[in-house]
């Protein structure tokens, strides 16, 4: 159910949309390493609320929530705040980027609970939402299966650093090192179909120029040139809280003997400059696990991703079921024609009648 924009009363709190003046009050240690993503959310606020309002690009900037109590007369507490992102330019599907309460909050479940509610109910025209949480974080996965969120699958956190004293391996003879670029992109997407779950895939709803904007073009793959097919990739996701960068290694199913060299080459590539990177690896899949082991990457815990569909009743459909109901009972009270004879007979024997001419 859409929400006023100026926020809705909550049995303690009230949700509103993140303003300039709410950044002091985000003083609390869990929501600090959100400050630049918050930032930068209010500076793109405006120039997207314009480009909306002017043409038909639906908004692009992160949805940021922020649950508050009143305390006395004037001060106000942050009490926890929920970061939304849509995965692709026609809005379809929705990201919960970061949920966070304050160590203050005590009712911790029933204020997420209503954070995603709210930020669900606010954003118009999405089909599906994606949400992950950690695999040791009993309370906020029963929120979220309480909203409706289902687990899709369960994700190893790794984390590594490209050594400094070693140098990038080279890319195999063989394969074509490519930048991402929109020349390349259609090569990166069929690679990510491939290797991305049916069901999954489906509710993401990604295209070309979806996996373009979330990468910002930043992304190398190894390409075959005999089938112009990318065979391995890496690209952006996004910056992570605890520094460095998430990123996505794609390797096709046919070419798992990639994982080695060759997709360590890429991992040089999109981490040139320094700066740690984070990698997902579904539990499952035991060789990319033993190879992020050998590379020295750092396991940090697990998450279970999870989605849910957004079913919303069309508005004037129980009026028009209603009106077809009312047009079959005046049907059946018209006055009815007499119907035509049918012959039982063969045509030969019916009866015709003489021509008269006038």
């Amino acid at each position: 159910m859409p929400v006023p924009a100026q926020g809705r009363t909550s049995p303690s709190w009230t949700v509103e949309s993140l303003q300039g003046w709410h950044l002091p009050l985000l003083d609390d240690p869990s929501f600090l390493p959100l400050q630049p993503l918050l930032q930068r959310s209010l500076l793109l606020a405006l120039p997207e609320q314009l480009l909306t309002a002017v043409t038909s690009r639906r908004p692009g900037a992160a949805q940021v929530l922020v649950a508050l109590q009143r305390q006395g007369l004037t001060r106000q507490q942050a009490l926890g705040l929920i970061v939304c992102r849509r995965l692709n330019r026609s809005g379809t599907c929705w990201q919960v980027q970061h949920l966070r309460l304050a160590l203050a909050a005590t009712e911790g479940a029933a204020l997420t609970g209503d954070l995603l509610r709210q930020a669900i109910g606010r954003v118009k025209g999405a089909a599906s939402w994606i949400a992950t949480a950690s695999s040791l974080d009993t309370p906020r996965l029963a929120t979220l299966r309480e909203q409706g969120f289902q687990p899709q699958r369960t994700d190893r956190l790794w984390r590594w650093q490209p050594p400094a004293d070693r140098a990038a391996p080279a890319a195999p003879a063989d394969l074509q090192l490519r930048p991402l670029n929109r020349r390349t992109a259609p090569l990166l997407w069929h690679l990510e179909q491939a290797t991305c779950p049916a069901h999954l895939r489906q509710l993401q709803d990604r295209r070309i120029e979806d996996l373009l904007d979330q990468s910002r073009s930043r992304g190398w793959m190894l390409v075959d040139a005999v089938r112009n097919e990318a065979v391995a990739g890496v690209r952006l996701l996004d910056e992570h809280p605890g520094g460095g960068q998430a990123v996505e290694l794609s390797v096709h199913p046919g070419w798992g003997h990639l994982l080695g060299s060759a997709a360590e080459s890429l991992l040089h590539r999109i981490g040139h400059g320094g700066g740690s990177l984070w990698l997902r690896c579904e539990v499952s899949d035991g060789d990319r696990q033993r190879w992020l082991q050998a590379l020295g990457a750092e396991v940090h815990g697990e998450e279970v991703l999870m989605a849910r569909s957004v079913w919303r009743r069309q508005e004037g459909q129980p009026a028009k079921r209603a009106a077809r109901r009312i047009e079959a009972v005046l049907e059946q009270l018209q006055p009815r024609r007499r119907p035509m004879p049918t012959p039982t007979g063969p045509l030969g024997s019916l009866p015709t009648a003489p021509l008269v001419l006038r």
